[in-house]
């Protein structure tokens, strides 16, 4: 039980290493000066729709008070855009713009871009099947 319960300890601090170096070479590539959570943010309120600065705190883990620096800090570029709430004249919902979509989906495409490069260029076909598969065993860990 302590060699499987050191493995797992093992491959957890690899995975997690590895997910972190991903992570920060994807931000790396991505088109635009957009910070990590201004994307998540565009991401939000493209999946969503609109969405109150209080929803986007509690849905991205953080206080209100910096999702409004971060919702400003987006209207400001005219990624997005806030409007009076038709159901309650108290709530402000911001919306993603023409200009966010584009921006949110140009991001992503230039991520892709490179990560299917790196795949081509790096893994052969057994090595891009293999990670095919290990893919699934990380959905499978994160419970989807």
């Amino acid at each position: 039980m302590g060699s499987e319960r050191r493995r797992c300890e093992l491959l957890a601090n690899e995975l997690r290493e590895v997910a972190s170096a991903l992570t920060a070479r994807l931000r790396a590539e991505s088109a635009g000066d957009l910070s990590m959570s201004q994307t998540s943010v565009l991401a939000r309120l493209h999946k969503l729709g609109p969405s109150t600065v209080a929803d986007l705190a509690r849905a991205e883990h953080v206080k209100p008070q910096s999702m409004g620096v971060t919702v400003a800090s987006l209207e400001e570029e005219g990624l997005i855009t806030r409007k009076i709430d038709p159901n309650d004249g108290r709530r402000l919902n911001a919306s993603l713009t023409e200009v966010g979509k584009e921006a949110l989906l140009a991001g992503r495409a230039a991520r892709q871009a490179w990560l299917s490069k790196a795949l081509e260029d790096h893994l052969d076909d057994a090595e891009q099947k293999d990670l095919l598969k290990a893919m699934s065993l990380v959905k499978k860990v994160l419970g989807r």
